[in-house]
């Protein structure tokens, strides 16, 4: 790793912890502020899968989900339970309904005097059978929890567009600050030339004044630019989920050309229904309702349970009474009064909400899928065009400076010329920055990483 990319670590992590980085070995009190560091787009991507907030809150629902599957899975295994009691208790007998007029009899009188009585003991249970209820509850669940590991895929796949987009937007900015300045430069021998041939008595005045305005305009829209920039460099901080104060520079990063964006639409958009996580999600999804269906259906059968339990009991605890047994129970709710049946019809509601929701989402997948690939094609088609447009701009101002060099020119003509040419200089920035954000759009939409 580069001494570079350290730095620019260090100023993420000052971001989120907002602790400034310890300078660097090589500064001393008094000297120029060193370069600030690049950011690169991998970088600012790795950034907000770690930070943003988003991500790390559909991190903690899989992680809740996983918490689910343990706890439909624990009713298939043992159930253990201990207890020990303590009672400080009276012994005095009480007849119960159908005890022996004898037993009565031969009962002490009752007192007040109390005893110790202890009672420790250990009962388990163990499942067999329940017409697989709890076995299709916890498949539900490992279901629900691919779905919302699915869902967090999603979630990265929003943010990393988003930072993309945040990127590429100062990046455009950062290239409109080179624009601007080289219109300064230019105006700037045009007011030197001019000055010339003013002080000379061979141009009128008033092509100073024109010129004059013209740079003017020209510091403005450098002003304007670099405002642009830190704003889309503010954007980009809160994309990636970092609260920065430190200075950093956007590099020049690009998006290469996505495989199959001059395809034909479907065989892109075939392909992205097995790839698209949301899709992954909705179908994981409806796995678990069908799951939990068929587990709700198991209620109106009977649940068969193994039992046994140990016990030690008595009024001194060197002298406990130890007793034990084991046996089986079958529980059927007869009657329940609808329930269960009240249960399945939501359950299969829910059901055909998911099915309605899968189908829209296929076709919201074409859409964008479609809407991205004209995008792109469009972007191209304009880049190719607007750069014929800075070439010829280019030539126009190089005949325009010959001109008013030569005395068959004006300063108009050479004001409107170095303007068509930071005109078509912005046009070509803004084409580059369509170009890769509508790329960015159609990677997300194919379901590509």
């Amino acid at each position: 790793m580069s001494s570079l990319d350290i730095t620019v670590i260090a100023v993420l992590a000052a971001a989120t912890t907002g602790v400034a980085p310890l300078a660097s070995a090589t500064e001393r009190p008094g000297e120029p502020a060193p370069e600030a560091p690049t950011l690169t787009l991998s970088r600012a991507v790795q950034t907000a899968l770690l930070n943003q907030p988003v991500v790390r809150q559909a991190r903690a629902s899989t992680d809740a989900a996983a918490g689910r599957v343990d706890q439909a899975a624990s009713g298939e295994l043992p159930q253990v339970t201990g207890t020990a009691s303590y009672q400080r208790t009276t012994g005095n007998f009480s007849p119960r309904p159908g005890a022996t007029s004898a037993a009565v009899q031969m009962a002490p009188p009752w007192s007040s005097q109390t005893f110790n009585y202890f009672n420790a003991g250990l009962t388990a249970s163990q499942l067999v059978y329940d017409f697989g209820q709890t076995d299709l509850r916890r498949r539900a669940a490992e279901s629900s929890r691919s779905a919302l590991e699915a869902a967090e895929r999603t979630a990265a796949s929003t943010v990393k567009l988003q930072v993309e987009q945040a990127f590429f937007r100062g990046r455009a900015q950062k290239a409109l600050i080179v624009v601007a300045r080289a219109a300064i430069s230019n105006q700037q021998k045009h007011l030197e030339q001019i000055q010339g041939f003013v002080g000379a008595g061979l141009r009128p005045e008033i092509d100073l004044a024109q010129v004059r305005t013209d740079l003017a305009n020209a510091r403005v829209q450098l002003i304007t630019a670099q405002n642009g920039y830190d704003m889309a460099k503010a954007e980009l901080n809160q994309a990636m989920g970092v609260l920065s104060s430190r200075t950093y520079d956007i590099s020049d990063d690009d998006l290469p050309a996505v495989e199959g964006e001059d395809s034909a639409l479907t065989p892109l958009v075939q392909d992205a229904m097995s790839r698209r996580p949301e899709l992954t999600q909705l179908q994981r999804q409806r796995l678990a309702q069908t799951q939990l269906i068929r587990s709700l259906k198991g209620g109106y059968g009977p649940a068969l349970s193994a039992n046994a339990a140990a016990t030690e009991t008595g009024t001194e605890l060197d002298n406990l009474v130890p007793n034990w047994w084991v046996g089986a129970t079958l529980a059927w709710p007869l009657l329940q009064g609808g329930l269960t049946r009240g249960q399945v019809r939501e359950a299969d509601a829910n059901l055909r909400v998911v099915d309605d929701q899968l189908e829209a989402l296929r076709l919201q997948v074409r859409l964008e899928i479609e809407e991205a690939l004209l995008a792109v094609r469009a972007a191209k088609a304009t880049t190719e065009a607007v750069l014929e447009a800075k070439t010829n701009a280019e030539e126009q101002l190089r005949l325009a400076e010959g001109r008013y060099r030569n005395g068959l020119g004006n300063a108009i003509e050479l004001s409107d010329s170095q303007q068509a040419l930071t005109n078509a200089a912005a046009q070509s920035v803004q084409a580059g920055f369509s170009l890769s954000a509508a790329r960015a759009q159609l990677s997300i939409a194919l379901g590509r990483p």
